[in-house]
C-alpha cells in the first residue's frame, strides 16, 4: 500500500524515533509499504518518520538501472565512518524538488537488524553511503536542510510551507 509522505515542516519530521522492539508482521508490512511508496514516489530511500511511523525503520534501493536492489533496515547504528567526505546534491521526499549540495563522510560501515531478525553490517560507499546517512538522519529527526546556512534553510522550508497550502486548497 502506497502511504502519503508528510511535507515538511512537519514536527514528526523534527522528532527523534523509538527502536523497534521485536520484527513482527506489522513491522514486515510497514517496510513493504515504504518500499512501495518509495518506488511510487520516484525515490531511492525513505525513512519510516516520512510516513509518519516514529520507528527506526528506513528502506533504500540505489539502484538506478537494472534488477532492483531493496534494502530494509530496522535500528540501523552507524559503527564508522570515512575521513574522507563526499559532497552530493541531495534531495528529499518530504522537502520534494529542492536540491542542495550536503558533505558527508564518503564511506560508512552500518549495522541493523534485517526482516527476519538477524543482525546484519555492511560498509557502504558512494550514493549508498550517502543514501543510508540520510536516512539515518530522519529517524534522529535531522534533514538534509539542516545541513545548510540558515537563509537557504528558510528559503526552502518557506517554499514548502507554500506547497502545503497549495496541496491543502486542491485537496
Amino acid at each position: 500500500m502506497i502511504r502519503p509522505i508528510l511535507i515538511h515542516p512537519d514536527p514528526r519530521l523534527k522528532k527523534r524515533c523509538e527502536p523497534v522492539g521485536e520484527i513482527t508482521d506489522e513491522v514486515r508490512k510497514l517496510a513493504a509499504d515504504m518500499l512501495e511508496t518509495m518506488y511510487d514516489a520516484p525515490g531511492i530511500g525513505l525513512a519510516a518518520p516520512q510516513v509518519g511511523v516514529m520507528k527506526r525503520v528506513l528502506v533504500m534501493d540505489c539502484i538506478k538501472e537494472g534488477p532492483a536492489e531493496p534494502m530494509v533496515l530496522v535500528n540501523p547504528v552507524v559503527e564508522w565512518v570515512s575521513e574522507d567526505l563526499t559532497v552530493y546534491e541531495e534531495g528529499c521526499l518530504s522537502i520534494p524538488e529542492q536540491y542542495a549540495d550536503v558533505k558527508r563522510p564518503a564511506e560508512v560501515r552500518v549495522r541493523w537488524t534485517d526482516l527476519e531478525g538477524a543482525e546484519q553490517e555492511r560498509q557502504f560507499s558512494g550514493l549508498w553511503a550517502t543514501c543510508v546517512q540520510h536516512e539515518i538522519d530522519h529517524l534522529d529527526g535531522k534533514l538534509f536542510i539542516d545541513y545548510l546556512g540558515p537563509l537557504k534553510r528558510q528559503m526552502i522550508t518557506r517554499k514548502m510551507e507554500k506547497l502545503k497550502r497549495e496541496r491543502a486548497r486542491e485537496g
